[in-house]
């Protein structure tokens, strides 16, 4: 927590670190405004300012004569920076893991060639893998890496760590990223790795990441469990984070 953040914010991160970690539990009454304001040393406007905000986010719940108390939440994973699984995972107090179904390489199918400017049937590195947090599994990931790419993680162990920093570590450039989220049904790999009932509603993030030079370096089809994770997007009037909205028969006719 930086002591450069304004006051409201330092308590108001402290509050969601506690919620995060599980110190504080669902349905768990708050301590009172004074009882906060005495702790940080702090008036009940910054303290409320604090509330507010978690309160928009799902972190607390209650108001208007009601205590406060902890809600439940579903962590949430922010696209206003370009960060990995794991580095959001222990940023909102969790353990991540990883246990590895196949790191081979593979012909291309036409539209991950497509979307990696390959030819098909080119030769990539697809590394699947699903994601933990605290040991729950929560995310299916599958990532295809063009074969310059996919061959630095020859001398990786895929159960360990993340592939994100891994690469980085080998300079290799990754900048941007576009992103496409929808909802599918989860086939019969994704229900057993994420021990739910084939056909589940799964929440699916598409991801092509580029380098500066906007060449395509992987593409990702992640699948996670909606009731453990969702995405966040934060825009301001005068900056605008890109986000294109597209309607599945529109993507139909394109093709």
């Amino acid at each position: 927590m930086s002591t450069e953040a304004p006051l409201h914010e330092r308590v108001h991160d402290a509050l969601r670190e506690r919620i995060g970690r599980g110190e504080w539990i669902a349905g768990m009454r708050l301590p009172s405004e004074a009882a906060l304001c005495r702790e940080f040393g702090t008036s009940r406007g910054t303290v409320r300012r604090a509330l507010l905000a978690l309160r928009e986010e799902g972190y607390v719940v209650g108001g208007r004569g009601r205590a406060p108390v902890v809600g439940r939440v579903v962590p949430s994973q922010p696209f206003s920076t370009f960060s990995s699984f794991t580095e959001w995972a222990r940023s909102i107090g969790k353990t991540p893991g990883q246990r590895t179904l196949e790191a081979a390489r593979r012909p291309a199918p036409s539209a991950v060639a497509g979307f990696l400017g390959l030819d098909e049937g080119a030769a990539v590195v697809q590394v699947v893998r699903v994601r933990t947090l605290d040991d729950v599994p929560t995310m299916v990931e599958r990532t295809s890496f063009a074969p310059d790419i996919g061959a630095l993680l020859a001398d990786m162990d895929c159960d360990r760590g993340s592939l994100h920093a891994h690469l980085v570590a080998k300079g290799v450039d990754l900048r941007r990223a576009r992103h496409t989220i929808d909802a599918v049904a989860a086939n019969p790999l994704d229900a057993e790795a994420l021990e739910v009932g084939a056909g589940s509603p799964l929440l699916r993030e598409r991801r092509i990441t580029f380098d500066a030079a906007r060449r395509p370096l992987s593409y990702a089809d992640d699948r996670y469990r909606p009731e453990l994770a969702t995405f966040t997007i934060e825009n301001e009037v005068d900056r605008r984070t890109p986000l294109r909205r597209s309607h599945p028969t529109a993507e139909g006719r394109r093709r």
